[in-house]
C-alpha cells in the first residue's frame, strides 16, 4: 500500500520560516517520565490518568503521555540546576504521595525489566493513535522512559551549530545515563536497548548535520510537504531545536532513577550547551564528526555503557569513555561554578566510581539468582523523595 493512502498529503507550499523564540540567558527545563508500578506484582500499572486527575488536569508540572502507565513530571523555566532539582522535587513528592495511597510505586529506568506491551495502556489520544497506525509493531514497542533537557539559547543563527557539535558528546552522555539492559524479561546485552528501540520510528534517532537555522527550516519545510510530519513536534531527533520555547532539548537519556544522577546529567548538559555557545560567541568554529563517526559512538555507548572505546574526532582517534570523561569534567569546572552547578558537576565521577544504572541492575540479578522483580525493587528504592 503506498504512503499516501493512509493519509492525504496537502499539495499547498510550505511556509520555510520558522521563528525562534530565543532565550536571553542559558536557562534549563526538565522533562522527567515516570512509570507506575504496582507494590506487589512490579509489574506496570495503567492508571496514570486516574494519577493525573488527583494531581491536577491543569497542573503545568505534570503531563501525560504515550503510555497510561506513565507520568512525566516537569520543571518550570530554572536558572541552575539546584533550582530545578528543588521544582522537581517539590512536584515529586506529591505525586509520591498520591501513587503510594494507590497501592503504586513510580519507578524510572530506559526500560521496565519484564513488562509486556498491550493494547490497553495507550493514551486516549489522536495523535498517539495516529503514531501506532503508522509505525505498527515497532510503535507498539515504545514500553520506554526517559529524560529531556532544555537550555535555552540567545538567537535562531546558534542552534544547529551547537546542535551538531553536541553530538561529540552523544556517547558521554548515553553511557552515563544507561539504563535498560533487560527487555520483555531478557538481559539483552545492551547497556541502553531503549536508545536502539527508539531510533526505529521514521523521525527518531539522530538529526542530520546541519550548520545554519535556513538549513533546519528548509528540512521542516520538506517534512510538512511530503506529510511525514504535521508538526515540529513530530521530529523526535535525539537532540532538536525547541523553537517554540527557545531551547535545544537534548532526549539522549535513558530513564534516571534517582535525583542524585538527574542533577548530575542535568549538570553537564548545561555545561556542555553553555560551553558551545560561549565558544561561538568567542568567534570559534565548533568541532563536529563526519555522521558515521557520530553513528558508530552512539552504537558503542549502547551496547557496551561505560566500557565503550569512543571515536573522540574527525581524524579517528579512540579513547575509552570514562578516561574522556575526566579530562572533560576538568575542563568544564570553570563553566560550572559560572551556572552555579559545580557540586552536581562533580557528581558525575560519582556515576563512572559506583556503576551507572544499567550495571547496578545487573548486579541486583546476580545476587538475586535472576528475580527481575528485585530489580523493579533496586529501581523503585533509588528514588528519594
Amino acid at each position: 500500500m503506498p504512503e499516501s493512502a493512509w493519509r492525504a498529503v496537502s499539495s499547498a507550499p510550505a511556509s520555510s520560516h520558522i521563528d525562534f523564540a530565543g532565550s536571553p540567558r542559558p536557562t534549563l527545563g526538565v522533562e522527567w517520565e515516570f512509570a507506575l508500578v504496582d507494590s506487589e506484582t512490579r509489574d506496570v500499572s495503567n492508571v496514570a490518568t486516574e494519577v493525573i486527575e488527583e494531581l491536577g488536569e491543569n497542573n503545568p508540572r505534570v503531563h501525560k503521555e504515550l503510555l497510561r502507565n506513565t507520568v512525566e513530571i516537569v520543571t518550570g523555566v530554572c536558572d541552575s540546576v539546584p533550582e530545578a532539582m528543588d521544582d522537581l522535587r517539590a512536584t515529586l513528592a506529591t505525586a509520591h504521595a498520591i501513587v503510594r495511597g494507590r497501592g503504586m510505586d513510580l519507578f524510572c529506568a530506559g526500560t521496565h525489566p519484564f513488562a509486556k506491551w498491550s493494547p490497553e495502556i495507550l493514551t486516549d489520544a489522536p495523535r498517539y493513535a495516529e503514531l501506532i497506525k503508522r509505525t505498527q509493531w515497532w510503535g507498539r514497542q515504545m514500553l520506554i522512559w526517559g529524560v529531556h533537557v532544555h537550555v535555552g539559547i540567545s538567537s535562531a543563527h546558534k542552534v544547529m551549530a551547537i546542535n551538531t557539535s553536541l553530538l561529540n558528546h552523544y556517547p558521554h552522555l548515553l553511557a552515563l545515563s544507561a539504563s535498560s539492559p533487560y527487555w520483555d524479561g531478557e538481559d539483552t546485552g545492551y547497556a541502553s536497548n531503549r536508545a536502539m528501540m527508539f531510533q526505529q520510528l521514521p523521525t527518531a534517532g539522530l538529526p542530520f548535520h546541519f550548520y545554519t537555522w535556513a538549513e533546519w527550516e528548509g528540512f521542516v519545510a520538506d517534512q510538512k510537504k511530503t506529510g511525514i510530519i504535521d508538526h515540529m513536534n513530530e521530529i523526535r531527533w535525539d537532540i532538536r531545536p525547541s523553537p517554540h520555547l527557545g531551547t535545544i532539548e537534548v532526549r539522549i537519556f535513558d530513564g534516571v532513577s534517582n535525583i542524585r544522577e538527574l542533577s548530575a546529567l542535568v549538570a553537564l548538559t548545561h555545561c556542555l550547551i553553555v560551553d558551545l555557545d560561549r565558544r561561538l560567541d568567542a568567534g570559534e568554529r565548533l568541532p563536529t564528526m563526519p555522521p558515521w563517526h557520530v553513528q558508530e559512538n552512539k552504537w558503542r555507548a549502547a551496547r557496551y555503557g561505560l566500557d565503550a572505546v569512543i571515536i573522540l574526532d574527525e581524524d579517528s582517534n579512540e579513547r575509552l569513555v570514562t578516561d574522556d570523561l575526566d579530562d572533560l569534567l576538568n575542563r568544564l569546572e570553570p563553566v560550572a561554578k559560572s551556572l552555579k552547578c559545580a557540586d552536581e558537576l562533580a557528581m558525575v565521577s560519582d556515576i563512572c566510581r559506583l556503576g551507572a544504572s544499567y550495571q547496578r541492575q545487573r548486579r541486583v540479578a546476580e545476587d538475586t539468582d535472576g528475580d527481575l522483580r528485585a530489580v523493579v525493587d533496586s529501581l523503585v528504592g533509588e528514588l528519594e523523595v
